[in-house]
């Protein structure tokens, strides 16, 4: 076990906060809301995708966001990123990608729960869709940054 650091953690934390947003975007998308459409009314329907929706945005707010921060930030202080060092070829580009990209990710999942919440289907529908394709372009982005 000498090869598992206070990095290692770091990075496993990230990864599995990683993995459980996206996880969770793709069983929603692909598993759980097919399966309510299929087997509900329309009404338990309703009630049932708003509570998932409200259980995840909290779960995103409380776990997923404060996890990524944190440990995001420790390992570029680690590899000595620097706001400079983010427009260098490579790393830095790559790590500026992956950033702007995921605020559009936040931005766009936000922008989501606000139009659910308004009643606005079609318009939560297709940001639902840009927010996991994002994130796909994140996790994506993230296989090209060597390890911290």
């Amino acid at each position: 076990m000498d090869t598992v650091t206070w990095w290692s953690v770091v990075r496993f934390l990230h990864v599995a906060g990683a993995a459980l947003w996206v996880g969770g975007q793709l069983a929603l998308s692909l598993v759980i809301l097919p399966l309510a459409r299929r087997m509900l009314d329309a009404e338990a329907k309703d009630r049932f995708t708003a509570e998932a929706g409200r259980r995840f945005g909290l779960l995103t707010g409380a776990v997923f966001l404060p996890v990524q921060l944190g440990t995001g930030w420790a390992m570029a202080w680690h590899k000595g990123v620097t706001w400079a060092s983010l427009a260098d070829p490579g790393y830095g580009r790559t790590l500026a990608t992956k950033l702007a990209l995921f605020v559009l990710v936040m931005l766009t999942a936000a922008g989501h729960g606000i139009a659910h919440a308004r009643g606005r289907t079609e318009l939560a529908r297709s940001l639902a869709v840009v927010s996991l394709v994002g994130s796909l372009g994140v996790v994506l982005l993230a296989t090209g940054l060597p390890a911290t």
